[in-house]
């Protein structure tokens, strides 16, 4: 009488995780749901050594969210709109976890801002995609004076590019001058 039993509590087994395993196989990662509200502006993929970082530049204003997940290894978010390169020692927002960050950069954050993905050192590489949406739900302050700000904007853009300019001006004294002190060297 216990063989026959067998089958039928195996059966009745099966059919009880049937529904569970069904829900775990339709649930995936690649359909995520987000608010209809959200507009799509980019996709970015990318791979980055352990312990590096990639860095992107954000200029669209409005509440952006920066939705990433790690397709292999583990890859972290940092971000700020006080510098360009941020870091895990220079942020204002972040997100390290080992699945999906999300970042929600306020309007508010002066333009451009910076993005800064590292990856985690415990993988040899890792493997991102990251999703930009806009949030158009967030209304617009319609007294806002929106002429001081992009001049304080222009003003911030002049700064930084000169800043660049001048890094690069610096390198390209330091090469100069290390190659002069080489062929001193080798005449004398």
């Amino acid at each position: 009488m216990m063989p026959a039993q067998c089958p039928v509590a195996i059966l009745f087994l099966l059919l009880l995780s049937l529904p569970l395993s069904l829900s775990f196989l339709s649930s995936s990662d690649d359909q995520e749901t987000v608010p209809e509200e959200w507009v799509l502006l980019h996709v970015v993929q990318g791979q980055i050594g352990a312990g590096n970082y990639s860095y992107l530049r954000l200029n669209h204003d409005g509440k952006i969210i920066l939705h990433m997940r790690s397709l292999r290894g583990d890859a972290d978010l940092y971000v700020s709109d006080k510098t360009l390169r941020p870091s895990f020692d220079t942020y204002k927002l972040q997100s390290a976890t080992c699945g999906q960050d999300i970042v929600v950069v306020p309007g508010d954050f002066a333009r451009p801002v910076g993005i800064g993905i590292y990856g985690h050192p415990s993988y040899q590489e890792s493997e991102f995609e990251m999703r930009v949406f806009l949030d158009d739900t967030v209304p617009q302050d319609p007294f806002e004076d929106s002429t001081l700000e992009n001049e304080q904007n222009l003003k911030k853009t002049h700064a930084t590019s000169s800043d660049d300019f001048q890094e690069e001006e610096s390198i390209f004294w330091t090469i100069l001058i290390g190659l002069l002190k080489l062929i001193v060297e080798i005449l004398v």
